[in-house]
């Protein structure tokens, strides 16, 4: 295994283990309730495939558009 493969693997370890501990955190020390980080990571991940979706959206536009502008330019 490489030395970057193996620091790509570290940091993706490290990252989840300072997820769980905030999540731990949250839940022992703060007082949130479980179904509220439920809610919270739920409506992270929407919002998240919304921007991804809007962005492949625009870039499709962008692509339809640029398409259409060449085709309209050769004529």
């Amino acid at each position: 295994m490489s030395k970057a493969a193996r620091r790509f693997r570290r940091t993706i370890l490290l990252g989840v283990l300072a997820l769980g501990t905030l999540v731990y955190t949250a839940v022992d020390q703060f007082g949130v309730a479980p179904e509220t980080l439920w809610q919270l990571a739920l409506g992270s991940v929407i919002a998240a495939l919304v921007v991804i979706g809007a962005a492949g959206l625009a870039v499709g536009l962008w692509l339809g558009l640029r398409r259409l502008w060449r085709g309209w330019r050769e004529r």
